[in-house]
């Protein structure tokens, strides 16, 4: 053991006296890795307004935020590095994860959404703005983007309503395509419960509910823990 570790010591002395092979070292494929940032003093909540909303998106956080004055419905926060569970659960920041669908390093590319939860109706909605780098066909969010923010919004109305769940079945009906950068609502609701079995419907609306984009179908199944 110890004539390995010398072998090893005198490495990476031949490494770090010889640039060519330094540097030739440095280019060598690697496993994947990341680099951990200072912890921030305090996690952002995502889900709060930033200067890239735009109006349509404004105007329906501003709503749902009226709603909540009378306790109907709850703003639900959201953060990047930071795995948050349900109402009390302790905030676990992890600067070496992403949440998929906070993923972006700059406001405004990606999605951009709030979610509000009203547990009497066993419903979310999550209203969303989607950015530039959610193409799919030219001018349009990709389908799978709209799949994913899917999944998000019914996990998360099974997980506030029902309690920590995995997605089972996700089944997607595309109606109309989705501009980028437009506001749309996507709105889920708990149809029925089963055992462990959570049956959720989702629709993805329009910002004036004037189009229906997509409806959906999932089921979630509930953890025991």
């Amino acid at each position: 053991m110890l004539q390995t570790c010398a072998k090893l010591l005198r490495v990476g002395s031949v490494l770090y006296h010889h640039p060519t092979l330094l540097q030739t070292a440095i280019s060598l494929p690697r496993p994947f890795s990341v680099s951990r940032l200072c912890p921030a003093e305090k996690p952002r909540d995502f889900g709060l307004p930033n200067p890239t909303w735009n109006q349509n998106l404004m105007d329906l956080y501003n709503k749902f935020l009226e709603l909540s004055k009378n306790g109907s419905w709850k703003q639900i926060p959201s953060y990047n590095t930071v795995v948050h569970y349900l109402p009390g659960d302790t905030l676990v920041q992890d600067q070496g994860k992403r949440l998929f669908t906070r993923n972006q390093d700059k406001d405004g590319v990606g999605l951009e959404y709030s979610m509000f939860c009203n547990q009497a109706e066993q419903r979310v909605v999550c209203l969303v703005q989607t950015g530039p780098y959610l193409e799919g066909a030219q001018g349009l969010t990709h389908g799978g983007c709209i799949a994913t923010i899917i999944d998000t919004a019914a996990g998360t109305c099974a997980l506030y309503n029902i309690g920590k769940v995995m997605t089972a079945n996700l089944n997607v009906n595309y109606r109309n395509p989705i501009p980028l950068g437009h506001t749309v609502i996507v709105d889920s609701k708990v149809e029925k419960i089963e055992g462990r079995k959570v049956h959720l419907s989702c629709q993805v609306r329009s910002h004036d509910d004037a189009v229906l984009h997509t409806e959906a179908t999932a089921l979630f199944i509930k953890l025991n823990l």
